[in-house]
């Protein structure tokens, strides 16, 4: 697939924030991913749907380098060219830690550290080197308030993350990914664990925290993906079938294939 153009995208104006340039990647032998290219643009959400196993977690994952913790796992092709700069993220000189401070992540099931709620949103912090409690203060609360928990836990700091509910817990992790000011939040498949009161918390915030950092969400329920992403790219066996504004791609696909899912006649 080639990358579209703005225009061929459909949102005048949209500036690109990372590309995805012919990506393959393997487990081992296993080729997972197939000359993958896809644009992510800047400030917008784009959602990664498909069926179990086609590659929507594999790529995901790609963006912060978390294969990179396990053994036999390889990057080919092109790689993932970050804007402004042309950073390639996968290539060797790069630091996987200075990735991850880029693009944070918000696993399928809250994974609050045995910390308390503050330790937990300043941890990226400390690890930087941020000792200066005014200042730590002042990322936490912001970090807080911008994943929506602040006036549930402002008086709670000292509890263990694990005492909130699930959908608390998910927003304190959302809060920790925050804290690092990074540029690109990964979410896989984020409300899968929650109820549909915390997913429909969690989805609004998705949409609010669009307005200041870009947002890449891997997940299973095509109308969560028509209700909050921009646009929407099709996967299937480790290759890009269709990438699009999300209404395009929902209500009037280029590809059969596309359609067929879509539609449910398949997957």
């Amino acid at each position: 697939m080639q990358v579209p153009s703005v225009m061929e995208a459909g949102v005048e104006g949209t500036v690109l924030k990372a590309e995805v340039r012919d990506l393959d990647f393997y487990y081992g032998a296993f080729h997972a991913l197939k000359r993958v290219s896809m644009p992510i643009y800047d400030r917008h959400v784009t959602a990664l749907i498909g069926p179990s196993g086609c590659g929507k977690s594999t790529l995901l994952r790609c963006f912060n380098r978390m294969h990179d913790l396990y053994p036999g796992n390889r990057y080919d092709g092109g790689g993932i060219v970050f804007h402004p700069d042309n950073t390639n993220l996968l290539s060797p000189d790069v630091d996987p830690i200075e990735v991850r401070m880029r693009i944070s992540m918000v696993f399928q099931k809250p994974n609050p550290f045995p910390k308390t709620i503050y330790e937990n949103v300043a941890y990226s912090l400390r690890v930087r080197g941020m000792n200066n409690k005014n200042e730590l203060d002042d990322r936490v609360e912001s970090a807080l308030k911008g994943a929506a928990l602040w006036n549930e836990v402002s008086n709670r700091l000292q509890e263990l993350g694990a005492n909130l509910s699930g959908g608390q817990q998910q927003r304190l992790c959302i809060a920790r990914a925050l804290a690092s000011d990074p540029e690109i939040i990964l979410f896989d498949e984020p409300t899968s664990a929650l109820d549909p009161i915390a997913t429909a918390s969690i989805e609004e915030l998705v949409t609010e925290l669009k307005e200041k950092v870009t947002i890449l969400i891997v997940t299973h329920n095509m109308q969560q993906a028509a209700r909050i992403s921009d646009y929407t790219a099709y996967m299937y066996l480790g290759e890009m079938v269709e990438f699009g504004v999300t209404d395009q791609i929902f209500i009037k696909p280029q590809k059969k294939a596309t359609e067929d899912y879509i539609t449910g006649r398949f997957g």
